[in-house]
């Protein structure tokens, strides 16, 4: 026999062991990737802090009415996308979309200041010509609850998200709540459309749509409670197999002959008795008289 089939031969009695030591404890194997896996799906779902992602999407497009350049900026803007993804996660951006969420409110309409009356005196007349206007206060709007998040905690929780050949990337926000992942998300949005004009001098950011409310992002609990399952499968098979290599009982006469040399001089079977048949001296005795009567 060559070296190779005697390889094949081996490696074919392994996978016929194998076989047999997973048909014999496949109870067992069960019984690790349920429990495992219930293990891997609870600590997901009641023991791991879910997190919460938001995402809103801004366009680069600056406004043209020449046909021949409206390619030759469209060029410019796609490859303007790259560093504005750089900029939205800058330090001036992050700081004042911070004070934004700690006070976020709009300005709907300015104060108006008060006005005095104004009157026209002709032969003596007093005319009334402007009537008195009171001070009005600046009307704001209140866009969502306030929350103390600082740069740095927005560097960590902001992600900008780019496509090839596209002048729309998607910025989004991952927080411990939907509410809060939706308020940091259109807020650091609305802070880099305010101070992109200011930075590069340009005015061609649009937001497509402000971003709605998180939705759970972590943990991902059907992929945790398949890990669970399969670390079940992988340990059980581990443990069998390692308490199958670790017993020295003697399988085949094989083993016997042409591993350690000995001489077979034969087999005794084993025998199974009922377990109510009990073998006594008067059981004995009783059979001896009844064989020497016959």
């Amino acid at each position: 026999m060559s070296a190779e089939q005697q390889n094949n031969e081996e490696v074919t009695i392994d996978l016929r062991r194998l076989f047999i030591l997973i048909r014999k404890h496949i109870i067992s194997i069960l019984i690790w990737m349920i429990g495992l896996g219930l293990i891997a799906y609870g600590v997901s779902e009641y023991v791991l802090v879910p997190k919460y992602t938001a995402s809103t999407q801004l366009l680069v497009n600056r406004k043209t009415t020449d046909a021949n350049q409206a390619y030759t900026n469209q060029q410019a803007d796609i490859n303007a996308v790259t560093t504005y993804k750089d900029i939205i996660t800058s330090n001036v951006i992050l700081k004042g979309a911070s004070k934004y969420l700690a006070n976020p409110v709009t300005l709907v309409k300015k104060a108006t200041p008060a006005k005095k009356a104004v009157y026209k005196t002709n032969d003596g007349t007093r005319t009334l010509v402007k009537k008195a206007v009171k001070a009005k206060p600046a009307v704001y709007k209140r866009e969502s609850k306030s929350y103390s998040v600082s740069a740095s905690e927005l560097a960590s929780a902001v992600s900008v998200t780019t496509t090839d050949s596209s002048q729309v990337f998607t910025l989004s926000a991952t927080a411990e709540t939907p509410a809060k992942a939706q308020a940091i998300a259109n807020a650091v949005a609305k802070e880099f459309k305010e101070q992109i004009p200011k930075i590069m001098d340009v005015n061609n950011v649009t937001i497509v749509a402000e971003a709605p409310k998180g939705t759970k992002s972590y943990p991902k609990v059907k992929m945790i409670t398949m890990v669970g399952v399969l670390a079940g499968l992988v340990i059980s098979l581990l443990i069998i197999i390692i308490k199958d290599l670790s017993d020295t009982t003697v399988r085949e006469d094989s083993f016997m002959t042409n591993e350690l040399g000995l001489t077979n001089l034969g087999e005794i079977a084993h025998i199974t008795m009922p377990k109510d048949w009990t073998f006594t001296a008067k059981t004995a005795e009783k059979r001896g008289s009844s064989r020497r009567r016959v």
